[in-house]
């Protein structure tokens, strides 16, 4: 007896679990956001970085410095392009620097 199965890639599988849970698709992205902000923001930001998450397309950074908290307010909205542009989607509206 013959079954006939299609066979479906792994990569496949897993969009279609990803796309389906809004959960685990946010964390995802979370990791993402994290992993670019290390990227981007270079060694310098990243030592005074203490935490960043991604929460309702808003992006909350938690600095240590107040001086560089002020310096990056003034450029939160290249932030969210840069970002943006990054990933490839709009996911961030809006950083906020604690």
């Amino acid at each position: 007896m013959k079954r006939n199965f299609k066979s479906k890639s792994i990569k496949t599988i897993l969009d279609n679990m990803i796309s389906g849970s809004n959960t685990l698709n946010s964390g995802l992205n979370n990791v993402k956001i994290q992993k670019l902000w290390e990227e981007t923001m270079g060694t310098n930001v990243n030592s005074y970085t203490n935490e960043v998450v991604l929460k309702n397309k808003t992006l909350y950074v938690n600095i240590s410095s107040s001086v560089l908290r002020q310096e990056l307010s003034y450029g939160k909205q290249k932030i969210v392009e840069l970002l943006n542009k990054e990933i490839g989607s709009e996911i961030i509206t809006k950083v906020v620097l604690r």
